[in-house]
């Protein structure tokens, strides 16, 4: 299984929010494919597909918002880093949550890195342009 080539999984239910990410991924150049799962339930779909058995689809990074309709961030977290197939893909929950207990947990379920969302537009879309620098051009991840 390979990381795909400069692929991003976008999971995020604000349709501003998705905007805003989409057009400063592309203002930037970082990606070529961009997949956008509005809830838990269409995230865990893309990845894992219909069959349990079937190779998962894997993405050189994941954003998660955590408050998500249907399957929250959290099982969606969960789910895939407790999968040993998915296990390795990097995932940058970003959410407007400050919550303590968030953070923990996320951390604790093995997330990369936890990004509160700045309110003001300028500042969200300079930290998406920041998160796609590094998390799209300069990380390295393992061949799987």
């Amino acid at each position: 299984m390979n990381f795909a080539e400069l692929e991003v999984l976008l999971i995020e239910d604000n349709p501003d929010d998705i905007a805003l990410t989409l057009r400063s991924l592309k203002k930037h150049n970082f990606i070529n494919t961009i997949h956008v799962a509005n809830d838990g339930v269409e995230a865990l779909e893309h990845v894992f597909g219909g069959d349990a058995s079937a190779e998962p689809r894997i993405p050189r990074v994941i954003f998660l918002d955590l408050k998500l309709p249907k399957v929250d961030g959290l099982e969606v977290l969960r789910k895939l880093k407790s999968d040993a197939r998915t296990r390795m893909i990097p995932i940058v929950v970003l959410t407007s949550s400050m919550e303590h207990q968030d953070l923990t947990e996320c951390y604790r379920l093995g997330v990369n890195s936890y990004i509160v969302k700045p309110v003001e537009f300028d500042d969200f879309a300079r930290s998406i342009a920041e998160l796609g620098l590094y998390w799209l051009m300069l990380n390295k991840v393992p061949d799987q």
